[in-house]
């Protein structure tokens, strides 16, 4: 065990001369800089407030327990704020089904996880049925509205992504050039343009008096935003697939769709699983953007919090916590796309 330690310490620290002065200025900086940042973050912390009076020379982390149930929930009514809970059960019950690799009802799970869940979440969430109150989504808020937008924005842009890489593969020029104009348009112009094209733009194409929500209006923008990158992912793997497995599908019958179904998508998304999960995890922190436009997610409600009087200048802990959750979960993300690799390449094997 001793020598394969030591192996390891040479091959990945000690290779070569410029490695071993990185190694040991990393260690270096770390022994310097992480004793002051441990005594700032927990030995001379304060975990237990109600105003900035109680906060010393260590990190003030009374803000974030104060503030926590808005940085989750945003302004929704606490009194409904179970429902943002069983929304999030819902949610998290479909995934699992849906990526439950030994399920054998797994491709009606991913319809449903398309379909009737987000029915499902959104009833839940705006009630106003069922002896549910209605809640505006103007009151929506916090990190419940980052996973929110990340859900609706995937089921509506990856279905459509697909249909994009298709039809840039297409035999037929209007089609091929349509999806062609569609992706490189989108994919040329930042985030930021898409969701204020969305904001003011599109309510000028509709009819006198029809308008759509605020929320409605980013998901499409950002739905049509991440669909041109979830195009070109699919395409590449629609690349990598051999042209005997095209061949194979039309030799026993197969029609153009049924031999994407059943024969070409299956592998091409086999090869693209961490492009995919890639575009996930930007998508995620991009949501972030839409406090410009006037939501209020968990970046949002954390500037939002640091105007209160009794809380002023607590800047450092508000966006540190910050920066912890969506490290959090897109470190969740990134482990569960290499476990899916690992486990499709134990699977040809």
């Amino acid at each position: 065990m001793t020598e394969k330690i030591r192996r390891w310490i040479h091959t990945n620290l000690f290779s070569s001369p410029l490695m071993g002065l990185l190694t040991v200025f990393t260690i270096v900086v770390l022994a310097v800089v992480l004793p002051a940042l441990f005594r700032w973050a927990f030995l001379d912390a304060v975990f237990v407030g109600s105003s900035r009076a109680v906060c010393g020379g260590g990190a003030c982390w009374a803000f974030i327990a104060d503030r926590l149930d808005q940085f989750i929930y945003g302004r929704y009514a606490p009194a409904e704020r179970w429902r943002v809970n069983l929304a999030g059960l819902v949610l998290l019950a479909f995934t699992a089904l849906a990526i439950w690799p030994r399920n054998p009802f797994r491709v009606l799970c991913v319809a449903l996880l398309v379909t009737l869940c987000p029915a499902i979440v959104g009833v839940l969430m705006v009630g106003g049925v069922f002896g549910l109150a209605f809640v505006p989504t103007d009151q929506w808020g916090g990190l419940s509205l980052n996973i929110i937008l990340t859900f609706a924005t995937v089921a509506i842009s990856l279905p459509l992504g697909v249909l994009l890489a298709l039809g840039r593969r297409s035999g037929l020029p209007v089609i091929r050039w349509a999806c062609t104009i569609f992706i490189e348009v989108l994919r040329g112009v930042p985030l930021l343009t898409v969701l204020f094209m969305a904001m003011v733009m599109l309510p000028m194409f509709l009819p006198e008096g029809i308008t759509f929500d605020r929320l409605l209006r980013a998901i499409v923008g950002l739905s049509l935003f991440v669909s041109a990158y979830f195009a070109e992912i699919i395409r590449g793997g629609l690349q990598g697939v051999p042209r005997g497995q095209y061949e194979a599908a039309a030799a026993i019958g197969l029609g153009f769709w049924g031999a994407h179904r059943q024969v070409v998508l299956p592998q091409a998304f086999r090869l693209v699983v961490p492009g995919i999960v890639n575009t996930v995890i930007d998508l995620f922190k991009d949501t972030t953007l839409v406090s410009i436009i006037g939501l209020f997610d968990l970046l949002g409600i954390v500037g939002q919090s640091l105007k209160d009087p009794n809380w002023l200048g607590l800047g450092r802990e508000g966006y540190a916590f910050a920066a912890l959750v969506f490290f959090v979960c897109c470190y969740a993300m990134s482990l569960f796309s290499q476990s899916v690799e690992r486990r499709i390449k134990s699977a040809r094997h």
